[in-house]
């Protein structure tokens, strides 16, 4: 069955919610889907608590009620000192709150939403609404509805509690602009340190968080449409066996971006299964080769076929982007957080910046899926990022959520902006890496210079 279409603007749910609380409201009944009758209504809203109904009419009036209390066929008044009556002018909320508690709702068994003797809409099975101020509510009734007593719509929504915040925690402008001009950013970037062309970023994650999906993904945003150049998909083992190096480009014949974006074999909790800790040194020095194939009984052998002796700083790792899946953060095993703080100490010690990519957030919070920019005014997600950073150890401003390509065809500008977001991100990690090795050189110079 398709998803009912609901009549109220996002603007006026939120006006509603925010006489409610943190709260939702959930589409139960909608009249020109499934009838203007009180058993149409009572099948679907009876015993659904709290509620907000709301009636249309032609002359453009938005209005309607509030009860805490679970609809029924009674035939008797319900007491409840939460209801109201509103009507939306001009974009704001007028609110009637009732006047006689143990008379505002009536529980009418062949009409729709009864508040009291004051309001009815849908009232005898017909799209008419019944108005009688100064009963149990005392509302002006040219200004709720306009004295138009004929209904062209009548909803009638669940309350539900939400995470959403009132406002967005993180500022992000989700504009074809501002895709264009992150973009721009990726593209014309050039790292501190004149004798390396392109910064190297390394993913890191178990398997299954998404770390392929990230760079088809990113791949995907440059191409112009959905792609899929790196192996990803669903397994209980990691799907990347190889070390591998991918240098994005600017369009199908377009020049290599500054950003080379390098994939592992995903981490195991199990110590024999999985990439080798080691290997992630090697990684990090620049010494493993591109395609290595990982042995997870072994790591990289100094005498390998491509084994870098004496790496440069355009084959070490300039910064390390952590790749969770934030559906599983809570069930995350004690032996695959070892393995991370391990991995996150060697980084450390080198001096690498680490960032954490937090994937799959529409698949973690519905509020998400239903529109990519609730991000950041989703509070669940900020539980889990919180949640990451506790266990990973990084600080919340080092963890970016992104939602990778899966199952699209076409590409998707909120999505797109998220992803380039995160290079973004990236970028400035790597910028912390060379102005950090750009400093310890001065210091190396200037102390060469007073012992001369």
């Amino acid at each position: 069955m398709s998803t009912l279409k609901s009549e109220l603007s996002r603007d006026q749910q939120r006006t509603i919610c925010s006489q409610l609380g943190s709260v939702k409201l959930k589409l139960l009944y909608k009249a020109t889907v499934h009838g203007f009758t009180g058993a149409a209504f009572h099948q679907r809203c009876d015993n659904q608590s709290p509620t907000v109904s709301v009636g249309y009419n032609a002359s453009g009036y938005v209005f309607g009620g509030y009860t805490s209390q679970p609809f029924s066929q009674s035939g008797q008044y319900v007491n409840d000192d939460q209801a109201f009556l509103f009507g939306f002018t001009g974009g704001k909320l007028h609110k009637y709150p009732v006047t006689s508690a143990p008379h505002a709702v009536k529980m009418i068994g062949n009409s729709g939403p009864y508040f009291g003797d004051s309001l009815a809409l849908v009232n005898g099975s017909k799209p008419v609404i019944y108005s009688n101020t100064g009963a149990q509510y005392n509302f002006n009734a040219a200004e709720m509805h306009g004295n138009d007593l004929n209904l062209t719509e009548c909803e009638v929504y669940q309350v539900e509690e939400s995470t959403e915040l009132e406002k967005p925690w993180r500022t992000i402008i989700w504009e074809s602009g501002n895709k264009k001009k992150l973009m721009e950013s990726i593209q014309t970037y050039k790292p501190t340190v004149s004798y390396v062309s392109q910064a190297r970023v390394l993913l890191i994650g178990p398997v299954g968080a998404g770390k392929s999906s990230f760079f088809n993904s990113i791949n995907s945003v440059f191409r112009g449409h959905v792609t899929s150049q790196a192996i990803s998909g669903c397994s209980s083992t990691s799907l990347t066996t190889q070390f591998r190096t991918y240098s994005l480009k600017a369009g199908r014949e377009g020049k290599p971006l500054p950003i080379v974006l390098c994939d592992t074999m995903g981490l195991e909790d199990s110590k024999e299964a999985g990439i080798d800790i080691d290997d992630i040194g090697s990684i990090f020095k620049g010494h493993m080769p591109d395609r290595y194939q990982f042995n997870p009984a072994a790591p990289l052998p100094d005498d390998a076929h491509g084994y870098r002796k004496s790496p440069g700083i355009k084959d070490k790792i300039h910064c390390v982007a952590y790749v969770i899946d934030a559906c599983k953060v809570s069930i995350m095993p004690t032996k695959l957080e070892e393995k991370l703080e391990a991995i996150r100490k060697k980084a450390n010690l080198l001096g690498i910046p680490q960032l954490v990519l937090l994937t799959k957030v529409d698949e973690a919070c519905p509020l998400v899926k239903e529109d990519l920019r609730n991000i950041y005014r989703s509070g669940y997600i900020k539980e889990i990022m919180l949640e990451v950073s506790a266990k990973v150890g990084v600080p919340l401003s080092c963890i970016v959520p992104v939602k990778s390509y899966s199952e699209e065809l076409e590409l998707d500008l909120n999505c797109d902006i998220l992803l380039l977001s995160a290079v973004i991100q990236m970028l400035r990690f790597v910028d912390n890496y060379f102005d950090e090795l750009s400093d310890q050189l001065s210091s190396v110079e200037l102390k060469n210079l007073r012992s001369v």
